[in-house]
């Protein structure tokens, strides 16, 4: 009868145990759903997007408004999720504190994953890829091949913090590398002839080549393949799946491919900006 009662008695505390353990993992599971971004954006009714000027991810038309491919991702997001889009420009280099520190929900702005980085946030599923390219002046490379710009005497600009200045680094170990705050800066640089080159994101070398040929020019030639993603902070998988999904879906219904197409390898947007 003794060990009868303590067997009972165990049982009695196994089964409270788990219902302790029960309970606290709702809660646990309660407050990851509340501390969610996602849960945030809807209670305050707004997607808050950190995002940094460059063309043509992101630029001011004649307006002052923001146009671009990033511009429109962060739209048709913020669209179908039923809310309002706040843009919060930030300089590159600080992108990243900003995000963490919570100026914004999410970095969509034509980000590409790297160890560094997702060692600080997370990344949702690529939305789309891009290369590294070169914008160069024709006077100061007259002759020159691609590989001729690995030497001291050449002078390449890139911008500060931008997987871009890495592509430098690695293909052209020995050039002189300036970095920028912005591109549109570097972007001067080569046309005043104060660098040689700047290496930058695709199509931007070649959108601006174009529009200056006999000045500039570009080269066919792709430093770096790579995927672009949606940037978040650590910890938030409810968030994470939420975007992953999106990305998805707008994918497989083409509608990725059809901005991609008009803001990379169309010029028919270049009359909202000039």
């Amino acid at each position: 009868m003794q060990s009868k009662g303590i067997g009972h008695l165990f049982a009695c505390i196994f089964v409270l145990l788990a219902l302790t353990g029960t309970s606290r993992a709702g809660e646990t599971q309660q407050k990851l759903v509340t501390e969610s971004a996602i849960e945030q954006i809807v209670q305050r009714g707004t997607l808050r997007v950190g995002m940094d000027v460059f063309v043509p991810w992101a630029m001011k038309d004649k307006k002052g408004e923001l146009i671009g491919f990033e511009i429109d991702v962060a739209r048709q997001l913020a669209k179908d999720m039923g809310l309002k889009v706040e843009f919060v420009p930030t300089k590159w280099s600080g992108i990243i504190p900003s995000l963490i520190a919570g100026k914004f929900d999410v970095i969509i702005g034509g980000m590409t994953v790297t160890a560094e980085r997702n060692m600080k946030i997370n990344f949702t599923n690529p939305y789309y890829h891009t290369g590294q390219g070169l914008l160069a002046s024709r006077k100061l490379t007259e002759g020159l091949a691609l590989d001729d710009f690995n030497r001291p005497e050449i002078t390449l600009a890139a911008r500060l913090g931008s997987t871009a200045a890495l592509a430098a680094r690695e293909r052209f170990p020995r050039a002189t590398l300036r970095l920028f705050d912005d591109e549109p800066a570097a972007v001067q640089e080569v046309k005043n002839g104060r660098v040689h080159a700047l290496v930058a994101g695709q199509p931007l070398p070649a959108h601006i080549a174009a529009t200056a040929p006999e000045t500039l020019k570009t080269y066919p030639d792709q430093l770096m393949k790579e995927p672009i993603c949606f940037g978040i902070r650590k910890g938030d998988v409810d968030t994470l799946n939420f975007f992953n999904n999106w990305i998805e879906v707008v994918t497989s219904k083409g509608w990725i491919d059809e901005r991609y197409r008009y803001w990379f390898t169309s010029t028919e947007w270049q009359a909202l900006v000039q």
